[in-house]
């Protein structure tokens, strides 16, 4: 069965519609003479629910794509800043929901700075689709591999099973 994607708009913040408890916000940006400053996280701005215990950052090479995989009891909160673009791909697989006949798409990173919110149960992926490496800032709800990195990794891993049916579409 395909997948049938909504296109979402990075404006402001934005509840994203049909995917209860994801949002996509505009990253606040302040520009001055000596260049800017971008805010990451903000304890009166983030999901009420959300209690961030880490943060890392990845770059991403141009063509490479991350995912779809998702967490059981891991929330993220991304931010796409650039100096890269991105395509961020979601879909619902918590109980009672479309899985993968429905998607959300949202394109992001140096032309439109975002921060998006994606709760436990959601699968989530992106691709830089920019010509240059690209960063992601990654805060998270849990630690990775727990306490002392003696836990499994709280992942199911989409993208090594050939028979998922979660899959980007291709550029």
């Amino acid at each position: 069965m395909p997948t049938i994607w909504q296109q979402v708009e990075v404006r402001g913040i934005l509840d994203i519609p049909g995917l209860p408890g994801a949002r996509v916000e505009a990253l606040p940006i302040f520009r001055d003479s000596r260049g800017s400053l971008h805010e990451l996280y903000r304890a009166d701005e983030i999901p009420k629910d959300f209690k961030p215990v880490m943060a890392c950052s990845s770059w991403s090479a141009p063509g490479v794509t991350r995912g779809p995989h998702q967490h059981v009891l891991q929330d993220d909160y991304f931010t796409f800043a650039g100096p890269s673009d991105f395509c961020v791909y979601l879909w619902d697989d918590r109980p009672g929901s479309a899985k993968a006949a429905r998607g959300w798409i949202i394109q992001t990173g140096a032309g439109a700075p975002s921060q998006i919110y994606v709760p436990r149960g959601v699968v989530h992926a992106y691709r830089n689709t920019g010509r240059v490496p690209g960063l992601v800032v990654t805060v998270t709800s849990l630690l990775f591999k727990g306490e002392g990195r003696r836990d499994p990794v709280d992942e199911i891993r989409h993208e090594q099973n050939p028979h998922s049916p979660y899959r980007p579409p291709q550029p």
